[in-house]
């Protein structure tokens, strides 16, 4: 698998992210999906990865530089028929790494509380995140779930 951070230009990575935000919205309330839209993907706080193997894309994630301390991981997603290959695995080990590398001392993330994101809690509780409360700017919500790491 090679993981390359990505400019967001492509028709493949912008279908892949179409269909991530709207299958976050067929799963969760509105008020309770806090997936990046391409511009907030765009921001400059914000490290795009996009994951290919054999030339496919088959995954993408992000890292927010909430601080100068802590980073948030964002938009985690295997493409379709890439499932059970690794690439949420690889593509999470190589985001903790880029975030020791820029000396974070804790990374963030929210997801959901549904079934359908218990395979992806399964994966951060394997990478050591644990739950923790609300962090920058999120609310209390039965739909989400807070997990944090130290590096």
């Amino acid at each position: 698998m090679k993981i390359e951070v990505d400019d967001l230009s492509g028709p493949e990575i912008r279908a892949l992210l179409r269909e991530h935000v709207e299958e976050m919205y067929l799963i969760s309330p509105p008020e309770s999906v806090h997936a990046l839209d391409l511009d907030g993907l765009l921001k400059p706080e914000v490290t795009f990865w996009s994951v290919r193997d054999g030339g496919g894309l088959v995954g993408c994630g992000a890292l927010k530089e909430l601080d100068s301390l802590t980073g948030e991981l964002k938009s985690m997603r295997t493409a379709r028929g890439a499932t059970r290959r690794g690439v949420a695995a690889t593509l999470l080990a190589h985001i903790i790494e880029e975030a020791r590398k820029r000396r974070y001392e804790r990374l963030y993330l929210e997801t959901g509380a549904e079934d359908f994101f218990a395979p992806a809690r399964a994966l951060y509780a394997r990478f050591g995140f644990e739950a923790c409360e609300p962090f920058a700017g999120y609310t209390d919500d039965p739909n989400s779930v807070y997990l944090t790491r130290a590096l």
